[in-house]
């Protein structure tokens, strides 16, 4: 017995297809409303939203256009000039490109790359690499000159543009390149004048609102956000002739003698400001590019040496002071003095007692021991301290060194001795020029001053006037045919100074490497000028301070008191130098 298809004859008989057990909706009916209802909610929210956005609250939307069209450009201050003291131009900013780049509207081909790639002077693959860059902006190149920056622009390369900023320009180059220092390509102060008066010179960056089309060139002006304030322009104390002409001396110092390097500083003694500071090997801060960083060190500042026997005057001058000797007390000088188990002894022959004028003259360090030994060790102390050794200058140059002087307490017989005619403490050159203050002012000193000033510094006595006066004197002796300094003689002036040479240490040790050094000032009669040099490693036969620093004190003396218009205090005589100068003992 055969069954027929059930689905046909629930067919034939007309029952509905949805009413199959097999199709049947399991799920209740009130899911199916919730999900049209939260539907319609969204729906809801989503018109409240645009609602909202379009006509009640439209400054979100309005920023979101802006970003694509506008921009707020920072608008440069331009950095204040440095002058010197008689209103010459020492730096200045100059106008030049920035050139930057929209990565993502960048179109160009490969020759297009390749040739813009050429006029920033940059790789291929570097370029490639900066516009395959995941940022809405990156520069290219700083500090462009506007004739290569329009070449660049010339290309006409969608999403390359150029934009405003400066570059400090040093018309004195090299002769003024450690005083004033630089700035980077953000014209931000990194050494020297630029780093101390950054705050000053830098002024405020401004801000406008623009309008860019797609390629980011700028179609319209908004509105100045906020005006720039540009920087102060500073004058500083330092005589630009007076900086060439000692520039000019080191060199051929430093190149007569072979010398691994050189300073020069030049002060005013009335006002205490630096007239002239200068270091060698020097470089042009103009184009910087490849220079060896430690070129670039200041070593008026930052460099130590032990002084030798340009520290014998302060030893003296405090004996003179205290009443325990006068320059004409003979003073036994034995060609050796022994100490335990150290011996001191002097460089060339002399007589068997000597006035301290003459211990000075010709630089015996048996004769400033025997004087150092009628002192107190704090004695010495306190002069050292009072011309400001072992102290930090406040200059606020980077990198400006104290120097190195153990306290007394600690000094053993040997070390006073030493300590007395220059060994066994480190100075740096403006330290040893600035104590010369004391010499030069009848036993006052003031501070330095690298910016032109209206009034002189408040003095303060530290020595008196009569040992002051009598030291000054004594020192006149050093740079006559009979003392170890007759080629610091300056024809029409009367001059005083103390040669220097010393020994360098390295690694604790010293070793035959020599620091030649003179500080000498003029006129005699009304000190107005000091003036130090300092010559680092000179090679050679000729290495004390009497060959090789004292003729260039002669001649920036001499160019420095005709510039200042300072009368001669001397007949002018030629200049008389001995057969074989005396030199200095070490």
């Amino acid at each position: 017995m055969t069954r027929s298809a059930p689905s046909r004859t629930a067919a034939g008989r007309g029952v509905a297809f949805s009413a199959s057990p097999v199709l049947a909706v399991k799920l209740p009916a009130w899911r199916s409303r919730l999900v049209l209802f939260l539907l319609f909610i969204a729906f809801g929210a989503l018109a409240a939203r645009a609602f909202w956005l379009q006509a009640v609250s439209t400054e979100f939307l309005q920023k979101q256009g802006e970003s694509r069209y506008a921009r707020t450009l920072e608008v440069p201050a331009t950095r204040g000039k440095i002058m010197d003291r008689n209103g010459e131009v020492m730096a200045t900013s100059l106008p030049v490109r920035a050139i930057e780049a929209s990565p993502d509207d960048v179109q160009a081909s490969s020759e297009q790359l390749q040739e813009l790639a050429t006029l920033l002077g940059i790789g291929y693959g570097e370029l490639k690499k900066k516009l395959d860059s995941d940022r809405n902006f990156v520069y290219l190149k700083h500090q462009v000159e506007p004739e290569l920056a329009k070449r660049i622009l010339d290309l006409n390369i969608p999403g390359i543009r150029s934009s405003k900023e400066y570059k400090r320009s040093y018309p004195a180059g090299p002769a003024a390149a450690h005083l004033l220092g630089f700035t980077d390509f953000q014209d931000v102060g990194k050494e020297g004048i630029e780093y101390i008066q950054q705050k000053s010179l830098a002024g405020v960056t401004g801000s406008r609102r623009v309008i860019r089309d797609r390629q980011g060139r700028v179609v319209e002006d908004v509105a100045h956000l906020r005006e720039p304030r540009d920087g102060k322009d500073l004058t500083l104390s330092i005589d630009n002739k007076i900086q060439y002409l000692a520039f000019t001396q080191l060199q051929q110092a430093v190149d007569k003698f072979n010398a691994k390097a050189g300073a020069i500083v030049v002060l005013d003694v009335k006002t205490g400001e630096v007239l002239a500071m200068v270091n060698m090997p020097t470089f042009n801060p103009n184009n910087r590019q490849g220079v060896d960083p430690s070129v670039m060190r200041n070593r008026v500042m930052t460099d130590t040496f032990e002084p030798g026997s340009t520290m014998k005057p302060f030893t003296i001058a405090r004996a003179l002071d205290k009443g325990l000797i006068t320059p004409d007390t003979v003073i036994d000088t034995p060609p050796k003095l022994t100490m335990g188990p150290a011996t001191i002894g002097d460089s060339h022959p002399h007589a068997a007692a000597m006035t301290v004028t003459n211990i000075i003259g010709q630089s015996s360090n048996v004769g400033t021991v025997k004087i150092a030994q009628k002192l107190e060790s704090h004695d010495m102390w306190d002069i050292f301290t009072a011309a400001g050794f072992g102290q930090q200058p406040r200059f606020g140059f980077p990198g400006a060194v104290a120097g190195r002087m153990k306290p007394y307490k600690s000094w053993r017989p040997i070390e006073q001795a030493t300590i007395s005619y220059g060994q066994g403490i480190s100075v740096s050159l403006i330290q040893l020029a600035r104590a010369y203050m004391m010499f030069a002012r009848n036993g006052e000193m003031i501070p330095l001053s690298f910016q032109k000033l209206d009034h002189p510094p408040v003095a303060q006595r530290v020595l008196s006037e009569r040992a002051a006066r009598q030291m000054r004197l004594m020192m006149e002796k050093v740079v006559s045919s009979e003392g170890t300094a007759p080629f610091a003689q300056v024809r029409g002036y009367r001059v005083a100074g103390k040669t220097g040479t010393a020994y360098k240490v390295e690694g604790g040790h010293y070793v035959k490497k020599y620091v030649g050094s003179f500080v000498g000032l003029a006129p005699v009669s009304d000190p107005r000028i000091i003036v130090a040099v300092m010559i680092d490693e000179p090679s050679g036969p000729q290495h004390f301070g009497g060959q090789v620093a004292a003729p260039a004190f002669a001649n920036v003396a001499a160019g420095t008191l005709r510039l200042m218009n300072v009368a001669p205090d001397a007949p002018v005589t030629n200049v008389i130098l001995p057969a074989a100068p005396i030199t200095e003992t070490m």
